[in-house]
């Protein structure tokens, strides 16, 4: 959308060993922080996951599928993958990154992403503070630091089919000394996603979420608007995750993977018929004006409340495709044809002057209309305050405040093929 991607960073101990490189001092815009120590594990509600979204299986060590899981980017040619130059010498930073094709999450599809150095990918069109805490691919989210070892490296491949990130060799913050982690994410073409673990020297449940949180699986949420608990008249933009599959974190080993199936959503539906009637699906409806199917529950709630979908969702396809009443075609042509002319005296100056007048009203609506929309659909949010999420009907409320300087992840601009310089980036306080 062109919007910048606006964060602070973290400024790098001078006297740090490791320090292989020059540095390129970048200073991050003091615009909106997106801050990842805001939540806290334990101020987290679990939601539990019903498989509705996916499906997925497990293999550890000797199940032969783990091999055929692991894409190899050792064996594809230079030219097929990426090295990000920057990513790979930074703590806590971020990269927007194009896919060649449209890659389905949830049920929307997206064209672009943001890999963080933590081990994630955050999938949110709209980018915000809590960067960690929901719309992500995670597998294996925690404070990992690329920057430690010249031998660490975030690096990616698309083959317009499948698009790979491989956290290679990284170590955790202030514990370099327990060994590399080397694993990776895939996103195939069809919306399958796989977690692969080459090297994982520690149990996951060993790593401290204190200052990074600690997550594996998948994330998705939609942003809505509601009324602030001091005054009726204001909105908070909210976001509410409405669905999350966590991983047992037990079963990544060395040499395991994950492979996750996308099931069938509403959204998929693009007919009224389909919507109602198919067996792939259950709970969906038709907004007819929108021409949309779903549940209500997806990146497009907003809208979808907007719009009156609920209401319209409730009736049948047959309130918005009525049948003529046969011969009523007719009917009305033979009346049409019996009504005489019209001589009330009506010049055709007035004529035209009546046009206009019409034409004038139509524009005022629609930029009326323009005007509400654009207000009720920014594409760039400031900070959140609030976040919510989804479990059944009930929605528990979790407020997060600003508690003093915290680290915060950084977008940077895509780099070179070679492993360069870090960037430091000044604190935040």
């Amino acid at each position: 959308d062109g919007d910048p991607f606006v964060f602070y960073g973290t400024r790098r101990d001078q006297q740090t060993p490791h320090k292989h490189r020059e540095a390129r001092n970048t200073r991050a815009d003091r615009g909106g922080g997106v801050d990842i120590s805001i939540l806290p594990d334990n101020m987290t509600h679990v939601v539990d996951d019903s498989q509705k979204y996916y499906r997925w299986q497990s293999f550890g060590p000797t199940d032969s599928r783990t091999e055929d899981l692991w894409v190899d980017l050792n064996s594809l040619h230079k030219s097929q993958v990426q090295i990000h130059g920057i990513l790979s010498n930074t703590h806590r930073q971020a990269a927007r990154v194009a896919l060649s094709f449209d890659f389905p999450f949830y049920g929307h599809y997206l064209r672009q992403i943001i890999i963080a150095t933590g081990g994630f990918i955050f999938m949110g069109e709209i980018t915000h503070r809590m960067l960690t805490a929901t719309q992500y691919v995670a597998p294996l989210m925690a404070n990992f630091d690329p920057s430690f070892s010249k031998n660490s490296t975030v690096r990616y491949s698309d083959n317009g089919n499948l698009f790979v990130v491989q956290w290679d060799k990284v170590r955790l913050k202030d514990r370099e000394a327990e060994g590399p982690f080397t694993f990776q994410a895939a996103l195939h073409r069809n919306g399958t996603i796989v977690f692969n673990y080459r090297d994982v020297p520690v149990l996951v449940e060993t790593i401290n979420s204190t200052e990074h949180p600690v997550k594996v699986g998948l994330s998705d949420a939609f942003m809505a608007f509601v009324s602030s608990s001091q005054a009726s008249d204001v909105k908070q933009r909210t976001i509410y995750e409405y669905h999350r599959v966590e991983i047992d974190t037990a079963k990544i080993v060395t040499r395991s993977a994950f492979e996750f199936t996308p099931l069938p959503t509403c959204l998929q539906h693009t007919t009224c018929d389909l919507c109602v009637t198919s067996n792939l699906t259950t709970g969906c409806g038709w907004c007819n004006t929108l021409q949309r199917c779903s549940n209500g529950i997806d990146r497009h709630r907003q809208e979808w409340l907007d719009y009156n979908c609920p209401e319209q969702a409730e009736g049948t396809c047959e309130d918005y495709n009525p049948e003529t009443p046969e011969g009523s075609m007719s009917s009305f042509n033979t009346n049409l044809q019996t009504i005489p002319p019209n001589h009330t005296g009506m010049t055709e100056n007035t004529a035209i002057i009546a046009g206009v007048i019409a034409a004038l009203a139509v524009l005022v609506v629609l930029t009326l209309l323009a005007v509400y929309y654009i207000n009720t659909h920014p594409t760039v949010a400031p900070p959140f305050y609030l976040m919510q999420r989804r479990t059944n009907n009930y929605w528990p409320s979790m407020k997060f405040r600003n508690q003093g300087c915290h680290s915060s992840y950084a977008e940077v601009e895509l780099g070179g093929h070679e492993k360069e310089g870090f960037i430091e980036a000044e604190q935040c306080c």
